[in-house]
């Protein structure tokens, strides 16, 4: 998670003063937390109390089913909650509407948004198919046409393998096969490619901009050097970058002073809450 928050940090000066190099300093006075760290940030605390309501319910949510249906109740919750309280973070005009609306429905969207959101699932699922029921559960609220949740599910599952040890290629096979064709390099498409919210245009190109790495640091460098949606780029391959590679401390130290009590509280329950999980 602390990986997609970090690569919306650092590309959230970019967004719209697009940097197509690699060469920038990474943090500045510049750099916030947008809404793809504060949307993630409220995942997971969607996930946390899901597991908390779950454990004192006990077998009121035996099944899988009723779990999603919970986690999608609690997903609503946090990020209508985290978005009123950040209102000016960068939510697109759609979501925001969706934020503050007292019957809150899904709305056909197959926007990066999805995607940027979904780290936390994967930390909370045990095995590949829980990571994917889990991704369908937090994404289908919102953005429910079958390129958001494909473009959710392919950067959980990317995670995922990372995190499990799969190899560059192992991931790449993976996300070729099920979901998106991979035939393009990063040096090819830097010129030509623009600004996109669509799934379609950024999750494949911000799982080739972790794959053609050789950092967390430089698969963040090479999202943002794209242009475009850098700061949704970054988060994306970020994330998949953190559970590869793992993330520096220097770094880490870095994007943490950019974050506010509240969000920090949420961070570090997080922490505690994945502790809790593997003891």
């Amino acid at each position: 998670m602390l990986g997609a928050i970090i690569g919306d940090i650092i590309g959230s000066r970019f967004e719209w003063n697009n940097h197509k190099a690699k060469d920038f300093e990474l943090f500045t006075a510049d750099c916030r937390m947008t809404d793809d760290s504060i949307m993630t940030l409220a995942v997971a605390k969607a996930l946390m109390q899901t597991e908390k309501a779950v454990k004192a319910a006990g077998e009121a949510y035996g099944s899988s089913q009723a779990y999603d249906e919970l986690l999608g109740k609690m997903s609503i919750r946090y990020m209508q909650e985290f978005g009123r309280r950040y209102p000016e973070c960068g939510f697109s005009r759609a979501f925001f509407e969706w934020i503050v609306s007292d019957d809150p429905q899904p709305y056909d969207s197959f926007s990066d948004g999805a995607a940027m959101r979904i780290s936390p699932v994967v930390y909370a699922g045990r095995t590949e198919a829980e990571v994917r029921r889990l991704s369908a559960a937090v994404t289908a609220v919102s953005h429910n046409h079958v390129e958001g949740l494909k473009g959710a599910e392919a950067t959980a599952t990317a995670i995922y393998l990372a995190r499990c040890g799969a190899s560059k290629d192992e991931i790449r096979k993976k996300i070729v096969d099920r979901y998106y064709p991979l035939d393009f390099r990063l040096d090819d498409i830097r010129n030509s490619y623009s600004f996109s919210t669509d799934c379609r245009e950024t999750v494949p190109q911000a799982i080739t901009s972790f794959l053609e790495s050789t950092s967390f640091e430089d698969a963040v460098r090479n999202a943002v050097s794209l242009g475009g949606d850098s700061d949704t780029l970054a988060a994306i391959a970020g994330a998949i970058a953190a559970a590869y590679y793992g993330v520096p401390g220097e770094i880490q130290k870095r994007a943490l002073s950019y974050f506010d009590e509240e969000m920090l509280g949420v961070y570090n329950d997080w922490g505690r809450f994945l502790a809790s999980r593997e003891r």
